[in-house]
């Protein structure tokens, strides 16, 4: 790292009705650097970088990019500078290819022939190679990520922007990226990072920025501190590990056989003859890298995709014929992974978001009308006993940050009291104040009797909550085994389709 300063950022202020997201930030990032930029949920950091990449005007303060003042006014103007950046949520056509994509990304793309030489070239020298005629549909979640980024690469930009950017990937693919970052900065590249993942941030970064309600509360080199003092400075307060009692798990309560689904999409993952079980109590794990059919799971257990009725039964009666609403009225509630438009409508409010799962357990209606004292009553107590961070409960959803968007959609379906209770990705993009309070939420949950589901990309979230784990792969599933004293090793081959591996098996390929 160089002492040159690539970017400084002066007394940077952003305000929205109700709600200051910075204050008064100043920071700076060397040329070379791998700087982070970590805080909770809604603490600011999105509105930052989206100032930096000129998605968003600031209302007072300066930057200055190399010396020279910079005040982007749309990010084509921050890319001609130098200034790109990889979103948490990919911008890709599925029905076209590598080549095609990365042309529609850039300001000024140079014939398809060249460009595709030109994405063979610079991938492979960075450690990520693509066939830049593959469909992007085809493409695993690590493999999409890979396009994003060589689309940046092409610009030969000096400052990198990342958020979130190991969400999606196996441990392998990240220690890849990492490779990636690690020569960019030698090159000179600077990476701002932001990541809830707190161990990746004291491996990669050289030094933190960290935000707390919109303002910068401190600043750290990583590696010279614990994931759990990184968390404390983010949150102001002192963390603690989730826990339960323990007690042995009752009689089954979810029971899964046989199920085999089409997936709805073309670019989805069918799947094949999927069984398993879970007792009143516990807490089974399924982990899988993104694509290999954890939506599929979803909706065949939510009820949106309906079966043969035994192939999903509840307390031994099939229900794999019952749609959501009755599955719920049954005990059985759901929360699917994408939090705006499957999990809950962007422009209405939270109070009618709640009523639109929680109507039939909550009897949110009388006589066919909507009891709207009930619904807000119920709104109010999930934003109250989940902390989540609004200006009331008449704020429409896509106002709020992701993470606490994510409490919201969690609370309001842990507080219905469900009997079987499926979540993906609970806490995927939230952060570690956030994460430990909705996998308390979970346990708790299981330690009332309920049998839970967690479908995770997160391997550290597993092996954290869940009893027993198994491993989606190409829509099939693997023989769940107890987490208690599965390596990551273990874990790796499960996930990477070692199928029908048996406890003993796994067991004995690793003793």
């Amino acid at each position: 790292m160089t002492g040159d300063v690539l970017l400084s950022i002066e007394g940077i202020s952003k305000s929205y009705p109700g709600v200051k997201a910075n204050d008064d930030v100043s920071f700076r990032i060397g040329a070379g650097e791998v700087h982070a930029l970590l805080g909770e949920n809604g603490a600011g950091k999105s509105t930052l970088v989206k100032m930096i990449y000129g998605l968003v005007k600031p209302d007072e303060g300066r930057m200055t990019l190399r010396g020279a003042t910079y005040a982007p006014g749309e990010p084509r103007e921050a890319r001609s500078l130098g200034v790109a950046m990889v979103f948490q949520h990919f911008s890709l056509f599925d029905a076209l290819n590598v080549a095609e994509n990365v042309a529609l990304g850039m300001d000024n793309p140079p014939p398809m022939r060249e460009l595709a030489g030109r994405i063979r070239e610079v991938s492979e020298g960075y450690g990520l190679p693509l066939d830049p005629s593959r469909l992007v549909g085809d493409l695993s979640a690590g493999e999409r990520q890979r396009v994003e980024i060589v689309r940046c690469l092409l610009q030969d930009p000096k400052l990198l922007i990342m958020d979130e950017p190991t969400s999606v990937l196996t441990p392998q693919e990240v220690n890849i990226l990492f490779g990636t970052l690690r020569q960019l900065a030698a090159e000179g590249t600077s990476i701002l990072y932001i990541s809830h993942k707190l161990e990746e941030i004291k491996a990669l970064c050289d030094e933190a920025t960290i935000l707390r309600r919109g303002k910068v509360v401190g600043t750290c080199t990583p590696r010279e501190k614990s994931a759990r003092e990184m968390a404390e400075m983010m949150v102001g307060a002192t963390l603690n590990a989730p826990e339960r009692a323990a007690a042995e798990p009752g009689p089954v309560a979810l029971t899964v056989s046989g199920l085999s689904v089409a997936s709805p999409s073309a670019f989805g993952t069918s799947l094949r003859a999927i069984g398993f079980e879970v007792r009143q109590g516990e807490v089974l794990g399924i982990g899988g890298v993104a694509g290999n059919g954890q939506d599929e799971l979803m909706l065949a257990l939510s009820g949106e995709i309906r079966t043969a009725p035994d192939t999903v039964k509840l307390h031994g009666r099939g229900i794999g014929h019952l749609g959501p609403n009755e599955r719920r009225k049954d005990g059985v509630c759901t929360a699917p992974e994408e939090r705006l438009g499957h999990a809950a409508a962007p422009d209405m409010s939270l109070a009618e978001n709640a009523f639109l799962s929680g109507s039939v357990r909550k009897h949110l209606t009388k006589n066919g009308f909507i009891d709207w004292t009930g619904t807000r009553a119920f709104a109010e107590d999930v934003v109250k006993t989940f902390d989540v961070r609004t200006p009331g409960i008449g704020t429409a959803a896509r106002a709020l940050s992701g993470g606490n968007l994510q409490k919201f959609v969690l609370g309001r379906e842990i507080m219905q009291e469900p009997e079987v209770i499926v979540v993906n990705q609970p806490t995927w993009g939230v952060d570690a104040a956030a994460a430990a309070f909705i996998r308390q939420a979970l346990l708790d949950r299981a330690s009332a009797g309920a049998a839970v589901v967690v479908i995770s990309q997160d391997i550290d979230e597993i092996m954290e909550i869940a009893d027993r784990f198994a491993a989606l792969n190409e829509g099939r599933l693997s023989e769940p085994v107890p987490t208690q004293g599965l390596t990551i090793d273990q874990i790796g081959l499960m996930l990477g389709g070692a199928h029908g591996m048996h406890e003993a098996e796994v067991h004995h390929a690793h003793s």
